[in-house]
């Protein structure tokens, strides 16, 4: 099993596209050697995060839901403040959901380096 490495430029594409892309290639189904219970995917690198195109109302209307564990602890975050503090992170929960969601999720995602601007 050969890994290979990635590198995506991230800036005017859009989120949602960008983010499955990203999980085809970290989960190997570009590969002909694919099979759902081995974990053959490749490393991706993501550059230029805060390039990325978010489409229609989302950054107002999309939210994102935490609970801390305590009664009546439920928090919200809406899409644009995250993207403002990290956009790493909404980029990262989006390919995490596109994963499967079983033991190899964790060693996929692990795959994933993401930067805001460029790589020197």
């Amino acid at each position: 099993m050969e890994r290979k490495t990635h590198t995506i430029d991230a800036s005017g594409k859009s989120l949602g596209r960008l983010a499955s892309a990203v999980a085809v290639l970290l989960r190997g189904k570009h590969k002909a050697t694919f099979e759902r219970h081995i974990d053959a995917g490749d490393t991706v690198v993501v550059c230029n995060l805060d390039a990325l195109k978010i489409t229609g109302t989302k950054k107002e209307s999309k939210e994102y839901f935490y609970h801390t564990g305590h009664p009546g602890g439920l928090k919200t975050s809406v899409l644009g403040k995250v993207l403002e503090k990290n956009p790493g992170e909404a980029f990262r929960l989006a390919v995490y959901g596109m994963l499967p969601k079983n033991k190899l999720r964790a060693s996929m995602i692990k795959r994933l380096t993401m930067y805001r601007g460029q790589i020197k």
